[in-house]
This record gives C-alpha cells, structure tokens and sequence, in this order.
C-alpha cells in the first residue's frame, strides 16, 4: 500500500504499520482483523477540507471511502493500531478569509450541504478525545500550534443579502488551540454594544477576547474537549474536570448567527517545511 505524505517524516511509520497489518492478513487470516482498530467517529455528517487544490473538499457520501480514496489518502487516514482518524496538514493550500491551510471536518446537517446550520437557541455539544500526535518547530526551536476545534458563524442567504456581503461567512465564535502543549480558548465580542442587528452582521462587529489557557498540560497524550452550548451559554470543558463558562451579553448577542462545528488540524503557520498531525479517537456532535 502506497501513501504519499508529501514532506511528513512519520509517513514512513504509518507505512510500516500498514505493512505489519497486511503481513499479519497473510500470515494468519480472519483472526488478524482484531489488530485493525478503527477510530469511533461518524462521516456521514461531514464534510472534510484538504490543504491542496482550491482548496480541495470531500463530501458524504464519498468521505466514507477515505481509505480507499487516493486524494484523501496523504492527509486523512486511519491510524489502525491506535484506532484514530489522522489529521495531516502542511502550509499550501488556503480556504477563503483564511491565509493559512488545514485538513478539518465542517459539520454538515444535511448531508453534502452547508446550508442547513444551527443557532445557539437551537443548541449542541461536540465531544472529541484526540491527541497532537506531532508538531514542527520553527526556526527558534518552538513548537508551532493548531485549531483543533471550531465553532463558526455563517449569514443566512437572508442576512448576506441585506448588507450586500460577497458570501455568507461570519467569524468564529470559537477557536480550540493547541498551544505549547496546552489548550487556549479564544472567543468573540461585539464591538458596540449598542451596535443594530444589522450592524452586529458585519465581521469587523466582533473583536477578539483576550482568550483562556487551561493550566492542565496535555503535551503530546490523548486528552477530551467538549463544547456545550444553548441560548446565551457556552462552556469548554477539558478532560472532563476543568471547565471555562461564558455567559454575558457576547454570547446573547450572537443569537443572530447560524452555527457550525468544526474539527480537525488547522495548522498555524505559513513557513516552508512545517507541519502537523492531530489524532482523533472519537468525534460525536449531538444538536
């Protein structure tokens, strides 16, 4: 089996795994499929965005084949010993808004459209144990980070219409970093308080808070992240014991907006030679 990982050094341990696997299939039939684990997560309800092309993205029903899908294969893989989804990711290809590359799953309601999304009214909770299984250093010998997790906004065809907006992207309510082998939250806030529902539509509206680390250090080890939220609320909680709440106006006022969760490996960096990969276990979103 032949996986190109474009300049990603532990390709060769993810052949090697794969060459064990095979080799046990020959040499000891059925009984050798209990070494193949697979990662506990649902595609039917996801879209996934590569670093190359347009960028490239893969909906369901064709992400259900990932691991036979050559365009897939470099970036998004099974690790079949440890039973995780892989997250492979390299400065190239950039999404629009974005100058930066990823290799992440967008949620999908409907399965193979964007247009169906959720509001905080609504509600939802997305659950995923993962682990950074690697991450380049740059030039001063420091680690680069990831998104790992996402919330983001999106405009009714309704709202980009009335402020005349290009297309129907909002910002992030959330970003999940990993961070010096920590977790860091960033969210968003409005502005003007006194800003109109009109006005709040706009993406310069919403400014960045100054974020939250967690003090627990996860390194490079498998860790859980789960997002709740309902009308005005949010809460972050990690490893299932520290948690992060917001419950203030902000969140009030993002009732307007639709929603979307993402997940995967939305790597921080543009420099040549850098790289990331991030390990799912288990993904699950409940609405």
């Amino acid at each position: 089996m032949n996986i190109s990982c474009q300049g990603n050094d532990a390709a060769d341990e993810f052949l090697v795994e794969e060459e064990i696997i095979e080799t046990e299939n020959t040499n000891t039939g059925i009984e050798s499929e209990s070494n193949y684990n697979l990662p506990n997560i649902d595609l039917s309800h996801w879209k996934v965005t590569l670093p190359i092309g347009n960028p490239t993205e893969v909906m369901p029903p064709e992400i259900l084949k990932y691991a036979t899908n050559e365009t897939l294969k470099p970036f998004f893989y099974n690790d079949s010993i440890k039973g995780a989804l892989v997250f492979y990711t390299y400065p190239n290809a950039t999404t629009t808004n974005s100058t930066y590359s990823r290799t992440e799953l967008r949620e999908q309601m409907v399965a193979g459209s964007n247009s169906t999304n959720w509001k905080f009214a609504q509600g939802g909770s997305m659950k995923g144990t993962l682990e950074v299984a690697e991450m380049s250093k740059d030039a001063s010998g420091n680690y680069y980070k990831t998104i790992v997790m996402q919330i983001h906004g999106r405009l009714t065809d309704a709202q980009k219409a009335l402020i005349g907006a290009t297309d129907n992207n909002a910002p992030p309510m959330l970003k999940i970093y990993w961070q010096d082998g920590k977790i860091r939250v960033k969210t968003k806030e409005l502005k003007d308080l006194e800003a109109t529902e009109t006005e709040m539509l706009h993406e310069e509206a919403w400014g960045d808070d100054d974020g939250y680390t967690f003090t627990e250090y996860v390194g490079f080890n498998k860790f859980t992240i789960e997002v709740k939220v309902f009308a005005g609320r949010m809460e972050v909680i990690l490893n299932n014991n520290a948690s992060k709440v917001y419950e203030d106006i902000h969140m009030q006022k993002w009732g307007i907006f639709e929603n979307y969760f993402k997940a995967g490996n939305y790597f921080q960096s543009k420099d040549k030679n850098s790289f990331s990969k991030v390990k799912y276990y288990e993904l699950v979103v409940t609405h």
